[in-house]
């Protein structure tokens, strides 16, 4: 069942994600999924940016982040998550264009050194100061550019509010601001925590001194920060708050003498893993002298002299931090790891730096850039065909399929051998196809010349009417009492057309047929070029094998669209094309119609089919074929000619076809259907002009 509450409105944007059948076996990655997610998620972020040149990309894990320059975001996207990695992606995409990531860089340049100063005393470092500062910066900087976005944007919230739920609203994170979990300790971890969800509903701003004081200073100003640098004195005036009320952090135990070293070769304590303090090592040392253990004490010494105090100390604050955590009133062991799990992907939900994971192999993002520039998404078909009573019970039983449309068919999608079904480079199948090109480009050129009726207006003239506009020849005869002395003008012509042809790219269409199919089909292309006002449209139809060749997809693949492509296109790539796969007729017509409508404003559509004759298609949980099918497919032709367009059907035959498959091809296409030889110019001329000229 889908969470996404907030994309579902958006009927602009259609996320398609290739994952919709459990019993689908997919691969590793879904390339078809991670295409339509990107196509969505780079709407998303360009319109609500107002920027085009803001790039999406996948790594292999983890969250979004952005460099300043590319939003990065997980490729590990289903249905029920896309709300939030939406708000992830457009908070990212927000950064690229309010933030000042120089600014970011110099931060250390930047820090006031009061700040440092009243740091230090605390027992900070300069570089720790700088580090609570930076994290106090980003949680206000966050809060900025999402209320740019909630007051530019306001349609965009539901997905803000979707990431809010997974980061600062979790089951975790709410249970310990309702518990009091976080105590009312003023501890710098624990003023992180509380600042950090501020925006949950259960936070209380009197657990803390000047709590409440920092949540006023935040989000009062955040409406009138107009950058970087506003959000920054924000900061500082809330670490500076933060610092007023936490107490020093005792380090006499911890102080160097002498020379310290490189690296952190600090004794461990009591086998529990805890770094030795010095004051600790220093006792210990003296215990080995006392005992005559001359070496022992020899190599804690060494280890004194060569250990980076500075580091111990962090070390032992962490322990420290984790101890109090690990010390939340009444949480078990696992409700505190949940909690401190929960927490830390808040810090990393800020800082952007623990995010980096590894992007998509080389091959998968070529193949997701392919998927994306061709236009792939799926689309729900078969809801009205007849299952049968066992398919009903089957636990896989599937009401719909998905039918996988490529929007156009590219050079690049032939080289990454995404669709191998369908397309080949080279081999076999471009020796067979490349002379059926060639051929159909000739007998296109007649073709053409035989189709230029429709490029042709015939004007009638009529005279000697009561009306219209005065026959100059007629004047004469108006002192003989004749005032039929008019006439009108009509001129006759044809509408501007569009045509779409499917060819049936099965197994079964494999030989002779398929050459056969290739020349007419190239031949009508070659004609219409030649006639204006005719557009055509190919597409190609057959079943992609994504995970399993016993679980595909119906797929509809356009190879070629006069409206945006020349028709060097045909030469350069269709040699790549072969038949394979099985015959999802009905169901391929249905995806099409979807992205096909008859045109307006006196534009002529029609729709010309090239096919064997039975449709047929199965997977797991989804059964097309015999009758089921072929009425199906009827009906299909059916809401074609409802929609105004005129539809023909030509049967590629061949010598094992019987008087049954005819018979069928005939019950779905009905007296549209066409038995005919199609590299017969007089034949294609004859029928094509009968289906042209019958709109008039």
């Amino acid at each position: 069942m889908m969470n996404n509450n907030y994309t579902n409105f958006w009927n602009d944007i259609q996320v398609n994600t290739g994952v919709v059948d459990e019993d689908f076996v997919k691969p590793k990655v879904d390339h078809v999924a991670l295409a339509g997610y990107r196509r969505a998620i780079a709407n998303f972020v360009n319109i609500v940016t107002n920027r085009s040149d803001i790039k999406v990309r996948y790594q292999k894990n983890g969250d979004s982040y952005t460099d300043g320059k590319v939003v990065t975001i997980g490729s590990k996207i289903e249905e029920k998550n896309f709300d939030h990695v939406v708000g992830l992606a457009l908070h990212e995409g927000s950064h690229i264009l309010l933030s000042d990531f120089n600014f970011l860089r110099q931060l250390r340049q930047n820090t006031p050194q009061e700040l440092i100063n009243v740091g230090e005393d605390l027992g900070y470092s300069e570089n720790e100061v700088v580090g609570h500062l930076k994290n106090m910066l980003n949680y206000v900087e966050d809060r900025r550019i999402d209320y740019y976005v909630f007051t530019s944007s306001p349609g965009y919230k539901g997905y803000y509010h979707a990431m809010y739920n997974k980061y600062f609203h979790s089951p975790a994170i709410t249970k310990a601001l309702k518990n009091n979990t976080f105590g009312d300790k003023p501890t710098l971890d624990n003023y992180m925590n509380r600042i950090i969800n501020f925006t949950n509903e259960h936070s209380d701003l009197n657990a803390l001194p000047d709590l409440r004081k920092i949540y006023k200073r935040v989000f009062t100003s955040i409406k009138h920060l107009d950058d970087m640098n506003g959000a920054f004195n924000v900061a500082c005036d809330c670490l500076q708050m933060v610092y007023n009320n936490v107490k020093p952090i005792d380090t006499s135990d911890m102080e160097q003498v002498g020379q310290g070293g490189q690296g952190n070769d600090a004794g461990q304590g009591s086998g529990q893993g805890k770094p030795m303090s010095k004051k600790e090592m220093m006792s210990q040392a003296a215990e080995q002298l006392k005992n005559g253990d001359y070496h022992g004490y020899q190599d804690t010494m060494d280890k004194i002299n060569n250990t980076d105090w500075s580091q111990v100390r962090k070390e032992l604050n962490t322990i420290e931090r984790t101890t109090d955590s690990n010390e939340y009133s009444d949480l078990t062991e696992q409700q505190a790891k949940t909690l401190n799990n929960a927490l830390q992907r808040q810090k990393d939900f800020m800082s952007g730096e623990q995010k980096k994971v590894g992007r998509l192999t080389k091959k998968d993002a070529s193949i997701v850039k392919t998927m994306e520039e061709s236009g792939v998404e799926n689309k729900a078909v078969g809801g009205d065909v007849e299952q049968s009573d066992w398919r009903h019970a089957s636990a896989n039983y599937k009401s719909t399929t998905q039918c996988l449309f490529v929007k156009k068919i590219t050079q690049q999608m032939i080289d990454d051998n995404v669709f191998p079904s369908l397309l080949t480079d080279g081999g076999y199948y471009g020796g067979r196809t490349q002379p059926s090109i060639v051929a159909g480009k000739k007998l296109g050129t007649m073709l053409g010349k035989k189709l230029q009726v429709r490029s042709e207006s015939r004007t009638l003239k009529n005279s000697r009417l009561d009306s219209g506009r005065i026959d100059k020849r007629l004047i004469a005869e108006l002192g003989f009492d004749n005032s039929r002395v008019f006439s009108t003008t009509f001129v006759e012509q044809y509408n501007d057309a569009i045509l779409h042809i499917s060819v049936d790219a099965s197994g079964s269409m494999g030989g002779d047929k398929w050459a056969n199919t290739m020349t007419a089909v190239v031949a009508i292309c070659k004609a219409a070029s030649m006639v204006s006002g005719l557009d055509v449209v190919v597409s190609f139809r057959t079943t992609h094998y994504g995970g399993s060749r016993y679980s595909g997809r119906p797929m509809v693949a356009i190879g070629f669209d006069s409206r945006v492509d020349k028709f060097r296109k045909i030469e350069r790539l269709w040699p790549a094309l072969h038949p394979g796969g099985t015959t999802p007729e009905g169901l391929c017509f249905e995806a099409i119609m979807k992205d096909f409508v008859a045109g307006t404003n006196n534009r002529d559509s029609y729709f010309l089919n090239f096919s064997d004759g039975q449709p047929m298609f199965s997977d797991d949980g989804f059964e097309y074929y015999g009758d089921s099918a072929i009425q199906h497919t009827r009906k299909q032709v059916k809401e074609i000619v409802k929609k105004g367009i005129s539809v023909m059907s030509y049967f590629i035959g061949g010598s094992y076809e019987s008087d049954r498959n005819m018979g069928d091809f005939k019950t779905m296409y009905g007296k549209d259907a066409q038995f005919i030889d199609v590299t017969s110019v007089t034949s294609l001329a004859k029928t094509m002009n009968n289906l042209f000229l019958e709109k008039n």
